[in-house]
């Protein structure tokens, strides 16, 4: 292929690359009709952040790879001089104070006041005099300088993933001074390079110090939505976070909108009709997550058709369940069901025989499932033998709260529907002790126990992905017709900043 022909095809594919990017982030007249999910960070926040700041700008220094500097100026009476600075490093690094402002401009806007930097290596320099004159020598060099750091950090969308973008960066110097073989005197040798070389000094510094920083800020990106996407994935079941609307930046908040589309093997949902507002949500707490009816629905058929929605209880759990009242009846009841048979040889196993259907309204998150509930018993010496079998029709309305690390499910009104009523004792179904007694024992001790597993096993799973090492201070759930809110403040983590540094150097 010709020169010609390859600039062309280079041309098409960096066009096809554009097309492809522009059309990744192009959501239409409707932009929040496929959100699933919002995450809003208030002022506050971004306050308690931004004290963190120093950590991740020593590190931009610390990680920043300087190049040499090379140059050479004609110097009336010595000829050119020629000098080269080498193994540039970061000697010291302080910050005096960061401050931070969300900008309508859908920006975030950090000003870092003197930063005072100290910085070493090697000067090797060599001129060419008159009469054919020529010395060359080699000294350590110490570079001290006072700097402000202005940041204009953008939330942009880059192949339907939220990306930060810190190109916006400018360094002012307030003081640049050279030391040579740590004399601190001025001396001409050290006016002379100091001349020749603060200004390229200056422009390698800004370049390379907002190149590193811009790089641990996209870095940074990544790692947050890295731990956003696996608390929200678990073996096969994952929530798509792309991003589902440009971010938004006020000066009280920034936001991001995400699909929150949930993704099983082959099965995957889709949303086109969110009631997303970002009036929905208040300035008042630190952090809110707004998640559609839509996605918790989702996850709930994600759970079903993984398998998830079956619980099995024995022993004392289920002689709790059974006897949850002293009566003649409930004696009665439970001696016609197990036969005389003890709790420790008796298994009963709860599950949904259909996707659960999910609602969220004021009074809370209302559930409606087809549950069937089987109880067997393994005689001694026998095998194992279905004594009572039942499916009912379960509408219950869970309130959540969170507190002291654990997810509470609490139920409130419940109402069951029999469907299918099989029981040994009672084969023509005749006997109403056992149906009235088991209409009680679900109501009152079997719909809280479910409601506790679940809400026991949520914990566990957010837990083992690491919610629990964050500061979460006062959590609210909130439902609403067709969403529910989280709101929250939080003390920082110092960990995960520490173990994000330490992956970035």
């Amino acid at each position: 292929m010709s020169w010609a022909g390859r600039m062309i095809l280079g041309i098409s594919r960096i066009l096809l690359v554009l097309v492809h990017a522009s059309a990744a982030c192009d959501f239409g007249p409707f932009p929040y009709r496929a959100t699933g999910i919002v995450c809003r960070m208030t002022k506050p926040a971004a306050l308690l952040l931004n004290q963190e700041t120093a950590q991740v700008i020593q590190a931009a220094f610390r990680n920043a790879k300087f190049p040499n500097i090379t140059g050479e100026r004609s110097v009336r009476l010595l000829g050119k001089v020629a000098y080269e600075l080498t193994n540039i490093q970061v000697n010291g690094l302080s910050i005096e104070k960061s401050d931070v402002e969300l900008k309508e401009s859908n920006a975030i806007y950090i000003a870092i006041k003197n930063v005072t930097a100290s910085f070493k290596g090697t000067l090797t320099y060599g001129y060419a005099g008159a009469w054919f004159l020529r010395l060359f020598h080699s000294v350590d060099f110490e570079i001290e300088s006072s700097i402000d750091l202005q940041l204009d950090i953008k939330l942009m969308c880059q192949e339907e993933k939220l990306a930060a973008d810190a190109s916006d960066c400018y360094l002012n110097f307030h003081k640049l001074t050279l030391h040579l073989q740590g004399d601190k005197e001025p001396g001409w040798l050290k006016q002379l390079f100091t001349d020749f070389i603060s200004f390229t000094l200056k422009l390698v510094l800004k370049r390379e110090v907002c190149k590193e920083i811009n790089s641990l800020a996209q870095t940074l990106a990544n790692f947050v939505l890295d731990l956003a996407a696996n608390f929200l994935r678990d073996k096969d079941i994952s929530v798509d976070i792309s991003v589902a609307s440009d971010s938004l930046i006020q000066t009280g908040y920034v936001e991001s909108h995400h699909k929150g589309l949930v993704l099983y093997k082959n099965y995957s949902s889709t949303l086109s009709d969110s009631v997303f507002s970002p009036s929905l949500l208040t300035e008042s707490r630190m952090l809110y997550f707004w998640l559609s009816e839509h996605t918790l629905s989702s996850l709930a058929s994600a759970a079903f058709l993984d398998g998830r929605l079956v619980l099995t209880i024995g022993g004392e759990k289920l002689q709790a369940l059974f006897e949850v009242e002293d009566t003649e009846a409930q004696r009665k009841a439970v001696q016609m069901i197990f036969q005389g048979t003890s709790y420790n040889d008796s298994v009963a196993k709860v599950w949904s025989l259909a996707h659960p259907q999910i609602s969220l309204q004021p009074e809370g998150t209302v559930v409606k499932s087809l549950v069937a509930v089987e109880v067997s018993i393994l005689p001694t010496g026998g095998e194992s033998l279905v004594v009572l079998y039942l499916e009912k029709e379960i509408t219950v309305t869970v309130q959540a709260t969170y507190a002291e690390n654990k997810l509470i499910l609490q139920p409130l009104d419940s109402s069951t529907e029999f469907k299918v009523f099989k029981c040994t004792a009672d084969p023509s179904g005749d006997d109403p002790s056992v149906r009235n007694f088991l209409q009680n024992m679900i109501s009152v001790v079997g719909i809280p126990e479910v409601t506790s597993s679940i809400g026991s096993a949520l914990t566990s799973l957010m837990n083992n992905k690491g919610l629990n090492l964050f500061d979460i201070i006062n959590p609210e759930i909130i439902t609403r017709q067709g969403y529910v809110i989280v709101q929250l403040d939080f003390d920082f983590p110092h960990h995960l900043l520490l173990h994000f540094l330490q992956k970035s150097l």
